[in-house]
């Protein structure tokens, strides 16, 4: 039994992966922690955890010397020193902040503000969207774990981007988002007055997910692309849903589309391509770590339109950690995370 840890216990990210690593058949909680609340149950923080998991909340320190795979939870900036010290005593590292999802420290830079304290980490790095990266993970120490956003719109558009069955130029990214995709921290946007019966777009052509997107997806196509990225906030507490617009190659049909995609993801247990006239929604993926994918063809303009939806707080963000932990420890990629979607 592996002994996992968790840094930022109590935020909604890392509160989810104590949900789901709790029932994981093959790991062991050694440790959470948490700044906010030392010294405190996490079932007095979260008390729909009592009786399950009753873990005090200790320090980073604790969290670090106790486990093998160690999850970070943690606001951009926060998560270097850690994986350093992970480095050091050759434990696995999981980052679920940004610090180690970016290949180029210019841009990092440029949308966060903050430098790599140790390029090496980063040259060692990989980026963890299983799905597309596979083989470049297994074996891996030190993962950063991919975005909500740049998950579910990777997802809808990197077949038909390495396929080059779309233009590169001219890609639009229309995303909306619940409220837990902005943390458990207090903002004027996600206070309930502001965000209850309200849908509206925020930080137009300048969130932060903006270069990790255009990263995954020029590495896709091959190119070098740029792309125009909105995202919304929906008044929900969970899913993603992306709804990606591309201009189809000329010759380029629906039923090439259609086979494309069955063959990317055929053998993708988390990603599950809607048959014809049926569209993805955050509703059946809710709690899970699914993605699901519907195809649309504008055939009088020639456009791709490709749906993505999923849980930001499970494939968005605990639930594929545990992917790439499970990939990391050698189990198969299900294990701990095989929950059906409720029905309503």
């Amino acid at each position: 039994m592996a002994k996992v840890g968790i840094i930022g216990a109590t935020g909604y990210a890392g509160a989810e992966l104590v949900r789901l690593l709790v029932s994981h058949p093959t790991v062991d909680i050694a440790a959470i922690s948490s700044v906010s609340f030392e010294g405190k149950l996490i079932s007095e923080v979260y008390p729909s955890f009592f009786g399950f998991c009753d873990y005090i909340c200790r320090t980073a320190e604790d969290v670090v010397e106790k486990s093998d795979v160690v999850f970070a939870a943690l606001p951009h900036g926060m998560s270097q020193e850690i994986a350093a010290e992970c480095a050091e005593t050759g434990k696995i590292f999981i980052d679920l902040g940004a610090d180690f999802r970016l290949d180029s420290e210019d841009e990092y830079k440029e949308w966060y503000n903050g430098e790599y304290s140790y390029p090496e980490l980063h040259e060692e790095a990989v980026y963890g969207l299983p799905e597309l990266f596979r083989s470049e993970i297994e074996g891996k120490r030190i993962i950063g774990n991919p975005g909500c956003y740049p998950t579910s719109i990777a997802l809808a558009l990197s077949p038909a981007l390495k396929a080059h069955a779309v233009n590169t130029e001219g890609i639009i990214l229309d995303s909306k988002s619940g409220v837990t995709g902005a943390g458990r921290g207090l903002t004027q946007t996600g206070h309930f007055p502001e965000a209850n019966e309200n849908f509206s777009p925020y930080k137009v052509a300048s969130h932060r997910h903006t270069p990790e997107i255009e990263q995954t997806l020029s590495k896709a196509a091959g190119v070098k692309l740029n792309v125009t990225f909105v995202p919304h906030l929906l008044p929900v507490n969970r899913g993603i849903l992306s709804t990606c617009y591309a201009k189809l190659n000329y010759g380029v049909d629906e039923q090439q589309i259609r086979e494309l995609y069955e063959r990317a993801y055929k053998a993708e247990y988390f990603v599950r391509l809607l048959p014809k006239g049926q569209t993805a929604c955050i509703r059946n993926v809710k709690f899970s770590n699914f993605c699901d994918i519907s195809l649309h063809i504008d055939e009088r303009t020639g456009t791709l339109i490709v749906v993505s939806a999923i849980d930001n707080m499970v494939k968005g963000a605990a639930g594929q950690a545990i992917q790439n932990m499970n990939i990391l420890l050698g189990l198969p990629e299900t294990t701990g995370l095989e929950f059906v979607p409720p029905a309503f």
